[in-house]
This record gives C-alpha cells, structure tokens and sequence, in this order.
C-alpha cells in the first residue's frame, strides 16, 4: 500500500512483504500504482481488526527464555517502535512489518474465553504466563477493547502466576488486579526503558509513553506491592548504549526491584526498515551503527541462535555486559527474578465463562 503521512510512526517506510509469496500475488507495479492515483496521498489512520483465533496460548521450548507460555491480545503495535521483532509477523498477512504493523492492528477479543478453555483442560499445569512478549497489552487500544484486563481477571480468579512487560504506564490502569495478584505471589510487572532522552524517544518509539512516565509506572507498582523491574530493552549501539548507567540509576531512584538489558535484535524485515530509520535520522552515525550490531551478531545482521541472541558476543557485547553489572552493583540494582508462586492454581470454573 502506499505510504501516506508518517508524521508520528516509526518505520520510514512501509514496503512489500517478500517471504510469503505476495510479489507472485502481485503481477506488476500498476495494481499499486493505481491505488495510489485514485486514492491519492492523505494521513495514515489506525485501522483495527477483529481476529478470531482458534487458541490463544501460545507455547515455546525456548531454553534461554523464562517462560514456556504466553499471551498475546493484540496483533501489531501503535506505539511504532522501529526496532520491534515483533514486526516480521504482520507478514504472515501480507501486510508490511513497516507503517502497516504500527496502523493496521488486529484485536482478539475472545482471548480471555480462550484462555478459560485452555486452562479448563484435564491436566492442566500452571506456570508463569507472559503477556507483551511480542506487541504491548497495553498499547492505546486497549483503553477501547479491554482485553488485557479480562485476561488479567481471570488469571487472578484462578490464582494463575503471569507476568507482564510492557512500555506504557497504562498498566496503572488494571492495579485493582495487578495489585491483589502480586500480593499472593503471582504477579510480576517489567517496564521497559530504553532512552531518557525525548529526542531520541520520539523518532525511537514515537507513540510510546514518555521514560517519564514509565519510571513513575515504576515507582507506583512498587508502592502498591507490585514487583517492578526495569527492562533496558533493547540497547541500541551508538544510540542509547550511553544511557545503560543513568536509566539503572533512574530505576533505583524509583523503587525498581530488579533489571535486565537486551541489545537490539533485527531478524527478517527489522533490518532494512532500521537500515533506513537510521539513514533518516542519524545519517552521521548509521555505518557505524551497523558495523557494531554485526560485531555483535557473528558479522551478520541478526543472531537468531539460543543464548547468544540474547547477550550478543565479542567485544562490544562483553564490554556491555560489564557495563551492566558494574551499574547494578553501584546503584544497589538486582538481577531481574521472577520467583512466582503456581500451588494456588484452582482450574476455572464454568460460571466464570459468562463473565468474560
């Protein structure tokens, strides 16, 4: 499709999805030509579409990963973070991981009946649920349709261990839920900080909420009981890399429990669109800056094996490796743990279906 106004999204472009056959769909440039010429240019609007998915647990044997099982509400992100992972999966509708991923979004509203199925099934055993490990649950839409929160009442009625990460301080929104959970040992929330700087934020995560916020988000978690860990996720060579010691101190300085770091991933279409946000924004640095992600990454792009994906390799990863710990043991910070309780699990009941 074409690109209209990008004012306020992440990706400077949006592009054609090439691994899932569309460009054989497409016969030649005049189809989106055409579109162009007789829709002309005008503002990019955020469209949402109803998904009903069939299940909604979905399962990872991942062993560099906390977590065997998560939860997704939503499909894309408004909040337009250019280096999300999460975008290559927009092409699976041959839709782009560019503007479509941050402006076509799709909600599931059955996620939390789907989840009551799931449960529900003999021989069902609890373990930690994660929610926003690919698009946030709590980007703008969910003020409309709520989803997270209906999953959230249920994990609590059956005192289901989750965790939630997140960029938005929305999540203060569920507390009346959050809150009780955490208070028997079910619940945990990270909130990830990637740059203090608002220049950097705007053009980084541009509809994302400010690291203000996000620290505040912090600060209140904690006040009410709930674990907060900050998530210097992901780190950004020659962009925010000079941030890791401030935003540790920041998160101490608002009650954090706990802290991690990833250095930035670009699997499949991540790498040209960050390619060409990089050639917007920073020209002056963006060789650079791709030098030092392959340096990182085995002298490619991206490193998609088990446990080096998540801390990179050579010198640059080592030194931020260093880094990190050193700023976690001056400022006080601990390693991220989440320790949650799954005895309490009771499966749920079938009276509880029809309050979802």
């Amino acid at each position: 499709m074409p690109v209209e106004s990008r004012q306020g999204r992440g990706a400077t472009r949006n592009g054609v999805p090439t691994r899932f056959n569309l460009a054989e769909r497409v016969v030649d440039g005049d189809w989106l030509d055409n579109v162009e010429a007789l829709d002309g240019i005008s503002p990019r609007r955020t469209t949402v579409t109803i998904e009903k998915p069939k299940s909604i647990l979905t399962r990872n044997s991942s062993p560099d990963i906390g977590f065997d099982r998560s939860v997704n509400p939503y499909r894309g992100c408004e909040h337009g973070c250019i280096y999300c992972f999460a975008r290559p999966t927009h092409a699976y509708h041959d839709l782009s991981p560019g503007i479509d991923f941050e402006s076509r979004l799709f909600a599931k509203p059955d996620a939390a009946k789907l989840l009551h199925a799931a449960l529900s099934r003999p021989g069902y055993e609890a373990k930690s649920i994660a929610l926003g490990t690919n698009t946030d649950p709590y980007q703008p839409i969910e003020e409309r349709f709520r989803i997270t929160r209906s999953i959230l009442e249920l994990l609590l009625e059956t005192k289901h261990p989750f965790t939630i990460t997140t960029k938005s301080d929305r999540v203060l929104r569920d507390l009346d839920i959050i809150a009780p959970a955490a208070k028997l040992g079910l619940a945990a929330v990270a909130i990830s900080v990637t740059s203090l700087d608002p220049g950097i934020h705007r053009t980084l995560e541009p509809r994302a909420p400010s690291a203000k916020k996000r620290l505040a988000a912090i600060r209140a978690l904690g006040e009410a009981g709930v674990p907060a860990i900050v998530a210097i996720a992901p780190v950004v060579p020659m962009i925010t890399d000079h941030e890791v010691e401030m935003i540790v101190e920041a998160a101490v300085a608002h009650n954090a429990r706990g802290g991690f770091y990833l250095p930035v991933r670009l699997p499949h279409e991540v790498a040209p669109l960050f390619r060409a946000w990089l050639d917007e924004h920073y020209p002056d640095r963006a060789a650079k800056v791709m030098a030092t992600i392959r340096s990182l990454r085995g002298g490619r792009d991206n490193d998609s094996d088990f446990f080096s994906r998540m801390r990179g390799q050579g010198p640059w990863a080592d030194l931020l490796a260093t880094r990190f710990e050193m700023a976690i043991k001056r400022y006080g910070l601990p390693q991220a743990r989440f320790n949650l309780r799954t005895d309490l699990f009771e499966p749920p009941r079938s009276d509880q279906l029809r309050l979802l």
